[in-house]
């Protein structure tokens, strides 16, 4: 059966951490809190690899035109 989008973002919402790949080239990684219909998106733990270190960015919305993909983190 084929599932739709917003299905599989329905099974990463068990705490799995995801790597959100952003207009610009930045990715953010962080647990996925929710989304809604447009693909805005509420992480919680949020982080990004900014010039080699790593900023903690705790809870952030990211605006669904801004998203690119949504992947599974490996940890």
């Amino acid at each position: 059966m084929t599932k739709r989008p917003l299905e599989i973002l329905d099974q990463v919402l068990n705490g799995q951490p995801v790597i959100i790949a952003l207009k610009g080239g930045r990715e953010i990684r962080g647990i996925l809190q929710g989304y809604d219909v447009h693909l805005n998106l509420v992480l919680d733990r949020a982080e990004e690899e900014v010039e080699g270190s790593v900023e903690k960015h705790g809870t952030v919305i990211v605006r669904g035109d801004n998203v690119i993909y949504i992947s599974p983190s490996v940890e």
